[in-house]
């Protein structure tokens, strides 16, 4: 996979790596910029408030995470300005590889949820349910269709987590229309389906992290 093919926002969270001692660390950027074929323009990191020091032809190791893995590419430091603003620029990389994780721990719920098909003409609401959720992924039980596989979709729900609410949205794409079992056929749930998380946020995604590890701590503590 190209690194052009990621098609990755101004922004992007990633890490860096340097494996310079017994004992590497990974240090957090975020994508500025991309010129096709030679440079990928990272924001600088920094250590202890500090913005860090990248040496011209230094390796590094960058990380990030793309759907449902991890990819991962190796680059050299070209340069590094500090004005107008502090850059780092790196070797635009060949290749690309990427490595699957496995699918995270489900936790039954009975979460109410509205969902947008944002590849709609029209922003209808369809109410439903999550029956079942992870990091990554959810089992919803809608009232009425809410799209097909592939579809990209904003879900609308309130969280609960030790006792605070907040209002969640998070961007989803539906992967699968599912099988409905006579149970649900006869409580006249007429769309079950199964989609994965894509909110790029990081605070909606601490939220949703938040969310089902405390679900899981609770379910633990039941059984």
């Amino acid at each position: 996979m190209k690194f052009e093919d990621l098609k990755l926002s101004y922004g992007y969270p990633l890490q860096l790596q340097a494996n310079n001692s017994g004992q590497p660390e990974r240090f957090s950027c975020r994508l500025i910029g991309c010129v096709s074929g030679r440079n990928i323009l990272l924001s600088v990191p920094r250590q202890a408030g500090k913005y860090l020091r990248f040496r011209p032809g230094q390796k590094l190791v960058a990380r990030l995470m793309v759907g449902n893995g991890v990819g991962l590419f190796a680059c050299a430091v070209e340069t590094q300005t500090t004005e107008p603003y502090p850059i780092l620029f790196v070797t635009c990389p060949t290749n690309v590889s990427f490595r699957g994780i496995r699918g995270a721990t489900r936790v039954r719920v009975e979460l109410p949820i509205e969902v947008a098909n944002l590849n709609a003409t029209t922003e209808k609401l369809v109410s439903g349910i999550i029956a079942d959720i992870s990091n990554t992924g959810a089992r919803m039980e809608m009232c009425d269709a809410v799209g097909g596989i592939g579809d990209q979709i904003l879900v609308k729900c309130t969280v609960e987590v030790l006792g605070i609410s907040r209002e969640l949205e998070l961007d989803a794409v539906i992967r699968s229309r599912v099988e409905r079992s006579t149970q649900e056929i006869d409580e006249n749930l007429p769309a079950i389906y199964g989609i994965e998380f894509v909110e790029k946020d990081e605070d909606r995604r601490l939220l949703l992290y938040a969310y089902v590890f405390s679900q899981l701590a609770e379910d633990e503590q039941s059984n």
